[in-house]
């Protein structure tokens, strides 16, 4: 299986620099002064790289994780560890006997549980410890870490300050130690022979100033059911240093990249400002081109409006000379006929002007009334 696990944000996995990766090592690094040769459980072990940690010097370790995943890696990653073991289980629901382990380790597990189910899970832990056993138990200070930052962490169900933290420890661990985690940047001195056991400056570029020891980022927390089963106080202090300079370094790019990114957004300001500059040109074209527009849609519409006035006067006058053309084709059909008319009575005087139409008149009568005596 690939070293490789995948990071969500919910849980560390080795391989992710920065504070992060400070915080979770140094409370796994702390607590191996209280599990030397002890049995041990770890309560969301997550991908495992802090069971492995603790059983390098522990007798033996079992890693209890919710994520079905991370066990499989976990099991795959550390097989060669022969005093740790990995097992799938809820913190709510520990798959261990009871009374079966010295020591329980659980950080920054105890936030990712339902207000409801946090005194399950410390109820648990007590089942599995010895009458002695001890409890190493870390979570964040809800008014430093969420609060004071404005910051809501999603995998978060319900966080809490020192004094409710205490409340849930003090119904199963009557005894308590604490400790508090930040990490920050700074410079330290000792005594190699031992002295004060803290002093705390606040300084800057130009000064330094007495201070009382910084509020908590996390509590980490030592408890027991009694006060005699506590194991020996640790360190006043306790530091997790970056050695080999790798987070200064990574520091130091991330501040050579805002540099780089500061200049990138100001050539890309430069560059917004000609983009809008030509913008604004390109909207005033628009803007001429649309009164163009609106001038030609007027002169389009009258244009339309006196060709649809000539165009309705040329049917009307169509009209009128389709009708004039036939009136005057009746005109000239009914002269016609007249003229014919004329003609005809033309050639009837004509011939009754004659000496043949006189002698003949005679007859004609006579032949008009035989043929009213024969009708009769």
């Amino acid at each position: 299986m690939s070293d490789d696990f995948e990071f969500t944000g919910e849980r560390f996995v080795p391989g992710i620099a920065g504070e992060i990766a400070h915080e979770h090592w140094h409370r796994y690094a702390f607590a191996r002064r209280f599990v030397a040769g002890k049995r041990v459980l770890d309560v969301a072990c997550g991908e495992g790289y802090g069971s492995a940690l603790i059983a390098a010097v522990a007798e033996h370790v079992v890693g209890v994780d919710i994520d079905s995943n991370a066990i499989a890696h976990a099991r795959a990653k550390y097989a060669s560890n022969g005093n740790l073991r990995f097992e799938h289980g809820s913190a709510t629901v520990l798959p261990l006997p009871e009374r079966s382990v010295d020591v329980v380790i659980s950080f920054e597990t105890i936030e990712h549980l339902a207000e409801e189910d946090q005194p399950r899970m410390l109820a648990e832990c007590a089942r599995v410890l010895k009458v002695s056993g001890v409890l190493v138990l870390s979570a964040p200070n809800r008014l430093e870490y969420s609060e004071a930052r404005g910051y809501r962490n999603p995998f978060h169900l319900h966080e809490h300050d020192r004094g409710e933290l205490e409340q849930l420890l003090v119904r199963n661990f009557s005894a308590r130690r604490w400790y508090r985690q930040r990490r920050y940047f700074g410079s330290a001195i000792w005594n190699e022979t031992g002295g004060e056991l803290l002093e705390a400056w606040n300084g800057g570029a130009a000064s330094a100033t007495p201070a009382e020891p910084p509020e908590a980022m996390y509590f980490v927390v030592v408890a027991a059911r009694a006060a005699e089963d506590l194991p020996p106080p640790g360190p006043a202090v306790s530091l997790f240093s970056d050695h080999d300079g790798a987070e200064l370094s990574r520091l130091d790019a991330q501040a050579q990249d805002v540099v780089r990114l500061d200049s990138l957004l100001k050539e890309r300001d430069r560059a917004l400002d000609t983009q809008t500059a030509h913008i604004e040109h390109l909207e005033e074209l628009v803007a001429f081109r649309e009164r163009i527009v609106v001038e030609r849609d007027g002169q389009l519409a009258a244009i339309t409006a006196e060709r649809e006035t000539i165009t309705r006067e040329r049917d009307r006058v169509q009209r009128m000379h389709v009708a004039t053309e036939h009136a005057l084709a009746a005109q000239r059909t009914e002269f016609e006929r007249l003229e014919r008319a004329l003609t005809a009575q033309e050639r009837i005087i004509a011939y009754r002007q004659t000496l043949r139409w006189w002698l003949g008149l005679p007859w004609l009568r006579i032949k008009l009334w035989w043929q009213r005596v024969r009708s009769t």
